[in-house]
């Protein structure tokens, strides 16, 4: 008999992963093009996952990229690059920047106009992080592709 130790990996291999570098002004229509290739790889997620991922879901992480990119190219300077990777019942959904401050959630107030981005993106997630990165930072959000029960979110 053989003992054998081994070491399992703390987040799986993704199915599926993308990335692509945007760089321009909220105005340029980098957040479009980023909400795009986040339906686009989306849309190709039966082929590795056996199941479409459900439109509410879809909505939801192109809601998330678009918050995340929006923070990216207001308030850094230069490209922001988003990672996205399917897993079996999560997608994450990472944007890197050149700035190495972590962006600072706000309290919830109902009367502030703008500014509610990492809110959101906190509500709707399973869990958010920031990491320094060699260059900046990584937003890291999870999201998960399984139907919340209603009431629950």
């Amino acid at each position: 008999m053989t003992d054998a130790i081994t070491a399992e990996r703390a987040t799986s291999e993704p199915l599926l992963s993308a990335s692509g570098v945007f760089d321009g002004t909220a105005d340029d229509g980098v957040i479009g093009a980023a909400r795009a290739f986040t339906v686009d790889f989306l849309t190709a997620a039966p082929a590795v996952r056996h199941r479409p991922v459900a439109q509410d879901r879809v909505d939801l992480a192109t809601l998330v990229v678009s918050e995340l990119v929006t923070n990216a190219v207001r308030h850094t300077s230069g490209p922001c690059r988003l990672l996205l990777e399917l897993r079996q019942d999560v997608v994450e959904i990472s944007v890197f920047d050149r700035a190495a401050a972590a962006p600072v959630p706000r309290g919830h107030d109902p009367r502030r106009i703008g500014q509610h981005g990492l809110e959101i993106v906190v509500a709707v997630c399973e869990s958010v992080a920031v990491e320094p990165d060699a260059e900046g930072k990584r937003v890291r959000a999870r999201l998960s592709l399984l139907a919340r029960a209603p009431g629950t979110g």
